[in-house]
C-alpha cells in the first residue's frame, strides 16, 4: 500500500518559492505540492523586468516555469489567489477568497513590496512602484501618453526603471536623496562614472533632493522638494526601497521583526512553517537580492527532504546593474578605510574602473565598472576569505603573461559543488558538472537548455564555459566548438571559406554538403547563409525569399496587432509637397491608424492591413525606405551649408547622394548613416554605423556608433578633404563590413571585435586594398536594377551630381 504523500503548501509563486520547489523535486517525491500566487502569471524572472520595460524582452521571454511545468510535476497552482493566514489549529492555509487547504508543511515566500514614500500626493493616479509585471505594464502604457517622468530613488531599481522609460521615449529625471547613485553598493568614483554614462544615454538627475510632496489634482503633475523647488512630471515611479511582505506571517501569529524571523534551517516560530526570500529575516538581516534566496532555498530543500545539509550561515551579497549598455558590479565591502589595502585601476579612455579591497591581505570587497569579467572570480574569493597572492594579483590586474588563465581554471576547480554559478536561476556548479558528465553535454547552449544556466541575463556564461572546459579537459576544444547556430559546428568564416572553395550556390546545397544536423536549417542560419551567398556571388545568387525574415518578405514591419508599417524612402530626410500629398492620400484611402515621423527623418504609415500592402506600395510609387531590411536604412542629415549659418558643408546634398548610391545593398545587419554640416552634430553622427561631420577642411568619418539597446559612441576613423574621397572611403568601409561581419552583428560590435586599428589599416592606410574593396562593392551595386542605382553607376550622371554639390558649396 502506497504511503500517503506529505502536503506542502507554498505561499508565493515567485523566484524564491519556486526555486526551492525545483530543488525539492530533485531530492524527493514525498510531497504533494500546492502553490498559491497572487499574480495572474506563472513563475517569472523578476530581475529581468527592466529588459521587458526597455523592450528588449517580452513577458513570455522571462517566464521561468510555464503552466505545463506545474502540470508535468504534479503541482496544483492557484494564480491570482492571495493567502490570508495559516490556521495552526486546523493545519490549513486559508485564502482571502475562503479556500482552506490542509498542510503538513508550509513555505512562505511572499517576497517584498515597493516602499511608497508617506508624503502628500503619493496616492495620486500616475504614481507606481517597480516590483512586478503589473507595474511594468503601467509604465509601458504611461509612456504612450505621458512625456515627462520622474523616478524617485537612484538605487538599482530606480536606475533600471529610468533607463526603461527613456527607451520608451520619455523625458526622465532621477531624483535621489544622496549625492551618489547606488551609494549602498558603489564608492564615489564608480557612482560618478555611472552617472556620467547614464547622462550620455539620456537620463537626467537631480541629486541631493528630498521629495516632500507630489503635486496635481487626481493625477500627479509634479514634485516639490524640501528646498521649495519643483519638477514637472506626469508620471512618477517610486523606487526608494522595498519592504518584506510579512502580512501572512503577522496574521498567523508568526514572529516578525522587519522580516519573518527564521533560524539557520529557515524555520519560523510556527512548527512546520518555513520562510525564504525577501520576506525573510535571518540573523537580523533581510536580503533584497537574488543570490541569497537561492542559497536559502537549497538549505531548506535539503532539510525538509531529509537530506543532510550544513545550516544557512548568511550570504555575501553582490550587485550587478542589469540595464543595457552599463556594466556595474559590487560585492562585499566597497568603501575603503584606513584598515584596507586598496588595489585600484581606472581607464578614462575605456571608461573602466576596478577596485579590490583587502583586509589583513584577505579579499573583503570589490567594485567594477565597465568591465565585469572578473565578477564571479572576485565574489568567490571574497566568500572563501581567500588571501591575495602574486598569482591572483597578476590574473586580476592584467599583469604577467599567463597568470590569468591558470588562476581562473584553478578557481573553477576549487569551487564548492553547492556554489551558485547562475544567480538568475539558482544553478550550482554541481548541477552543471553533473549535467555535463551524466548527459554528455558539450556546449554552453546544451547546458542552458538542460539546467537553465545563462538563460536569463547571460552574465554567468564565462564561468559556465570554464566549468565546461574543466570537466571535459583535453576534449573541450573539439567538443565545445559551437557554430553560427545549433545546426552546425562551423563558424561564419569556415562557412564562407567552404562556400568559396566548393562553389556552393544555394542554402540547401550549403546545408547538405557541409553536414547540417537539421536538413532544413533554422531561422538563425538560413538568413545568414542567404546573405553570405549574396555577398560572395552578387551577380549570380538568386535571393531566396523563404530564407528572409517575415518583415523582409512583406517589405514592411509587422506590428503586435498583425498589421504592418510602411516607410517610404526620403533621401537625406528631404521630401517634396507632391510626395507628402501622395502619403496623405494613401493614408486616408487605406485607413492608416497613425503617420509618425521616425528618428531617421522619414514618415511611418502605421496600421496597414497585410492584404493592402501591394496596393499601398503601388499607389505611393515611392522607393521603399527598407525599414525592415538588413541594409542601409537612413542617412540622417542636418540642413547644412544650404541653410544653416553654422554649416560648412552641404550635408543634405551629400546625405541624399550617399543614400541613393548605397540603398538596397544587403549588409550583415541594419545600417544607419548621418551627415552633419558642422561639428555641432545636429544629425547625431556619433550614434550611427557611419557618421560624417563636415568642417572647414573637408569631412571627418566616424564608425561603429549605436543608439539602440547597446548604446555606443562612434570612433573617429579618419579625415578627408574631398567629396570623392569621402564616398570612396564610405564604400570601402561598407564592403569591409559586408565581407567580415557576422550575420546580425551591428558595426558597434564589429568594430570592437575586429579592432579600430585593423579597420583603419584595411580601408584607410592600405590604398590597394581600399581600391579592391571599392571595386567589389561597385560590382555588387551594379547588380541592383533600381533606377537610382543605374543613374549613380553612370559616370556622366554621377559627375553632374558632384558638380551640383560643388556649385552648392560655392553659392554658400
Amino acid at each position: 500500500m502506497a504511503t500517503a504523500k506529505e502536503k506542502l503548501v507554498v505561499i508565493g509563486n515567485g523566484m524564491a518559492g519556486i526555486s526551492t520547489v525545483e530543488q525539492i523535486l530533485k531530492l524527493t517525491s514525498k510531497f504533494e505540492i500546492t502553490v498559491f500566487g497572487s499574480e495572474p502569471h506563472p513563475n517569472y524572472n523578476r530581475i529581468m523586468l527592466s529588459y521587458v520595460l526597455e523592450g528588449s524582452k517580452t513577458i513570455d521571454d522571462i517566464i521561468l516555469n510555464d503552466l505545463n511545468w506545474y502540470r508535468d510535476n504534479g503541482i496544483t497552482l492557484h494564480t491570482g489567489t492571495a493567502v490570508a493566514r495559516i490556521d495552526k489549529d486546523t493545519k490549513e492555509v486559508v485564502t482571502e477568497d475562503g479556500q482552506r487547504v490542509p498542510y503538513d508543511k508550509v513555505l512562505i515566500a511572499t517576497g517584498s513590496t515597493s516602499f511608497i514614500l508617506p508624503i502628500p500626493g503619493s496616492d495620486k493616479e500616475g504614481v507606481v512602484g517597480f516590483r512586478d509585471i503589473s507595474d511594468c505594464e503601467q509604465m509601458i502604457q504611461a509612456a504612450k501618453t505621458c512625456r515627462k517622468a520622474a523616478v524617485i530613488g537612484g538605487g538599482l531599481l530606480g536606475l533600471e526603471a529610468a533607463k526603461g522609460l527613456v527607451q520608451l521615449g520619455m523625458d526622465v529625471t532621477v531624483v535621489h536623496l544622496m549625492e551618489d547613485l547606488m551609494e549602498r553598493q558603489l564608492d564615489h568614483q564608480a557612482a560618478g562614472m555611472l552617472k556620467a554614462e547614464l547622462e550620455r544615454q539620456g537620463i537626467k538627475f537631480k541629486m541631493g533632493a528630498q521629495t516632500t510632496e507630489l503635486l496635481g489634482g487626481s493625477r500627479v503633475s509634479g514634485l516639490r522638494f524640501a528646498d521649495g523647488t519643483e519638477l514637472e512630471a506626469e508620471f512618477v515611479v517610486m523606487a526608494v526601497g522595498i519592504k518584506p511582505n510579512v502580512a501572512v506571517a503577522k496574521a498567523s501569529g508568526i514572529e516578525v521583526n522587519r522580516g519573518i524571523v527564521v533560524n539557520d534551517y529557515l524555520q519560523t516560530s510556527l512548527e512546520g512553517v518555513y520562510s525564504v526570500g525577501e520576506c525573510t529575516e535571518h540573523r537580523g538581516v533581510c536580503y533584497g537580492l537574488v543570490a541569497p534566496l537561492f542559497e536559502q532555498g537549497m538549505v531548506l530543500a535539503k532539510h525538509i527532504s531529509g537530506v543532510e545539509t550544513a545550516p544557512y550561515a548568511g550570504s555575501v551579497v553582490s550587485t550587478k546593474l542589469k540595464i543595457s549598455g552599463v556594466d556595474v558590479f559590487s560585492t562585499g565591502e566597497f568603501i575603503d578605510g584606513p584598515e584596507h589595502t586598496v588595489i585600484c585601476s581606472k581607464d578614462d579612455w575605456k571608461r573602466t574602473y576596478k577596485k579590490i579591497l583587502l583586509k589583513d591581505n584577505v579579499f573583503v570587497g570589490a567594485v567594477l565598472f565597465g568591465d565585469i569579467n572578473d565578477s564571479a572570480e572576485l565574489q568567490k574569493l571574497i566568500k572563501q576569505k581567500a588571501e591575495m597572492t602574486d598569482e591572483l594579483y597578476a590574473a586580476l590586474m592584467g599583469t604577467g603573461c599567463c597568470g590569468g588563465g591558470g588562476a581562473k581554471k584553478a578557481s573553477v576547480e576549487t569551487m564548492a559543488d553547492d556554489e551558485i554559478v547562475c544567480g538568475c536561476n539558482g544553478v550550482t556548479k554541481g548541477t552543471i558538472v553533473d549535467a555535463i558528465a551524466n548527459q554528455g553535454l558539450t556546449t554552453v547552449d546544451e547546458i542552458k537548455a538542460c539546467t537553465g544556466a545563462t538563460r536569463s541575463c547571460g552574465g554567468c556564461k564565462p564561468v559556465v564555459e570554464q566549468i565546461l572546459q574543466y570537466v571535459l579537459g583535453d576534449g573541450f576544444q573539439s567538443a565545445a566548438k559551437q557554430g553560427i547556430c545549433g545546426c552546425t559546428t562551423l563558424s561564419r568564416d569556415e562557412i564562407v571559406a567552404e562556400i568559396k572553395a566548393k562553389g556552393l550556390q544555394t542554402t540547401k546545397e550549403v546545408m547538405n554538403v557541409l553536414g547540417w544536423s537539421q536538413p532544413e536549417g533554422c531561422s538563425k542560419c538560413r538568413p545568414a547563409i542567404n546573405y553570405y551567398l549574396g555577398m560572395l556571388y552578387p551577380e549570380t545568387h538568386e535571393d531566396e525569399k523563404e530564407s528572409r525574415f517575415v518583415n523582409e518578405r512583406m517589405s514592411a514591419n509587422i506590428q503586435k496587432d498583425g498589421t504592418y508599417t510602411v516607410v517610404p524612402r526620403m533621401y537625406g530626410g528631404v521630401t517634396t509637397p507632391e510626395d507628402l500629398k501622395k502619403i496623405a492620400d494613401v493614408s486616408l484611402k487605406y485607413d492608416v491608424k497613425v503617420v509618425k515621423v521616425t528618428g531617421g527623418q522619414r514618415l511611418d504609415l502605421i496600421g496597414v492591413k497585410k492584404e493592402d500592402l501591394p496596393k499601398v506600395w503601388a499607389e505611393l510609387d515611392m522607393p521603399s525606405g527598407y525599414a525592415y531590411a538588413k541594409s542601409l536604412r537612413t542617412v540622417k542629415t542636418c540642413v547644412g551649408s544650404q541653410f544653416c549659418r553654422f554649416g560648412t558643408q552641404d550635408s543634405m546634398g551629400m546625405g541624399a547622394l550617399l543614400e541613393r548610391k548605397f540603398e538596397r545593398l544587403d549588409f550583415p545587419a541594419k545600417f544607419k548613416m548621418a551627415v552633419n554640416g558642422c561639428p555641432r552634430n545636429c544629425a547625431e553622427s556619433c550614434t550611427k554605423d557611419i557618421g560624417i561631420v563636415g568642417n572647414d577642411g573637408g569631412w571627418e568619418i566616424f564608425i561603429g556608433g549605436n543608439g539602440g539597446i547597446k548604446a555606443r559612441l562612434a570612433d573617429s576613423l579618419c579625415k578627408v578633404k574631398t567629396d570623392e574621397e569621402l564616398i570612396e572611403l564610405c564604400a570601402a568601409i561598407m564592403q569591409y563590413y559586408r565581407e567580415t561581419g557576422n550575420y546580425l552583428e551591428r558595426t558597434s560590435e564589429w568594430v570592437e571585435r575586429i579592432g579600430l586599428d585593423n579597420i583603419r589599416a584595411a580601408v584607410v592606410e592600405d590604398a590597394e586594398n581600399r581600391k579592391a574593396l571599392v571595386e567589389r562593392i561597385e560590382f555588387a551595386l551594379k547588380q541592383v536594377t533600381d533606377p537610382w542605382k543605374k543613374m549613380l553607376n553612370d559616370e556622366e550622371t554621377r559627375g553632374k551630381l558632384f558638380h551640383s554639390l560643388e556649385m552648392s558649396k560655392q553659392a554658400n
